[in-house]
């Protein structure tokens, strides 16, 4: 695939990204203390770059490069992304980290790309209640879950039964009437099949909509009894499927055949450490209209070296890991 405009004429490049396996590119001598990171000699491949993960005896797993302090050729000082304490060697990836073995290509996702990635989408109509249905909690525990319209029913290859969206969208609680607010914990995985959690605290008398974009809900629990009915169904928030940080980045948007640039709700990837509080770790969507199942959303997202290319990283190209 092109990795620049004027690559069309020169060829097709691979583009390593994703959650398949690799080999060690390097390994170093050094250590770890807290997150500083002291590389004292490379014994073998490249030196480190930005995004980098890191793996060896004592390195919290996951641990990657976030910052260089000082240095040079591979031999310095730089910052991780987790507390650590090594000693010794090393191992340095291409990026993911050292348990999945990124980059390679993707298995399932948005490759092959180049520069400018065109996404689009044609979401169905947001349905209040068509992930569970109206009960009333009188204690806490888990919802049952119903798959209502735009949601079917799957069972993955490990057993377990999940509700399937339409498409990667948040997801909102409602309490009909009145009721106590209270924390709706949401878990599934992305549409990636990586897991995922999301706390939402519900306000009463009101639809509280999340800020993550689930694929598919293996669970929803309360924290306490409601006092009145509650239903969970799909709001217009949809998941964009690359990492996207900056408005900027968003050289087209386009919304139900329109020619103007639509002026709907962005909301950018949440770089911070994945918690069940924080936002979509590639980014969300929202049109300025509602959806209907045949309006279609058309992003032409401009795309950096750290999402593309041969020293892309998963973390550039899809964000941190989900929580």
């Amino acid at each position: 695939m092109p990795q620049f405009s004027d690559d069309i004429f020169l060829g097709p490049a691979q583009t390593y990204m994703g959650i398949g396996p690799t080999n060690i590119e390097a390994v170093f001598a050094g250590s770890v203390t807290t997150t500083t990171l002291t590389i004292t000699a490379l014994l073998s491949g490249d030196p480190i770059v930005l995004g980098q993960y890191i793996a060896g005896t004592g390195i919290t797993a996951g641990s990657y490069v976030t910052a260089f302090v000082t240095g040079s050729g591979g031999v310095g000082t730089y910052t991780l992304s987790a507390s650590s304490s090594a000693t010794g060697a090393i191992n340095i990836f291409a990026s993911g980290n050292a348990l999945l073995g990124d980059p390679a290509p993707m298995e399932l996702g948005i490759g092959p790309m180049g520069r400018t990635f065109m996404w689009d989408v044609i979401p169905q109509t947001l349905v209040a209640n068509n992930i569970a249905a109206t009960q009333t909690p009188a204690a806490a525990g888990n919802l049952t879950l119903t798959a209502g319209t735009s949601v079917k029913s799957v069972v993955l290859n490990t057993g377990v039964t999940v509700l399937q969206l339409d498409c990667a969208r948040a997801v909102s609680v409602t309490l009909v009437t009145g009721g106590t607010p209270r924390a709706f914990v949401v878990s599934g995985y992305d549409y990636y099949g990586q897991p995922m959690t999301e706390s939402i605290t519900s306000v009463a008398a009101a639809t509280t909509p999340g800020k993550k974009a689930f694929y598919q809900i293996s669970s929803i629990s309360v924290a306490g009894a409601t006092t009145t009915a509650v239903t969970v169904g799909t709001t217009d928030v949809i998941g964009i499927p690359v990492r996207v940080v900056d408005a900027g980045y968003l050289v087209g948007v386009g919304w139900a055949n329109a020619l103007a640039r639509d002026t709907g709700t962005f909301a950018q990837a949440d770089t911070a450490t994945a918690t069940a509080i924080t936002g979509d770790v590639r980014g969300t969507y929202k049109p300025s209209s509602a959806t209907n199942g045949t309006s279609r959303i058309v992003l032409t997202i401009g795309c950096n070296a750290i999402m593309v290319g041969p020293n892309a990283t998963r973390v550039g190209a899809l964000g941190v890991t989900q929580a």
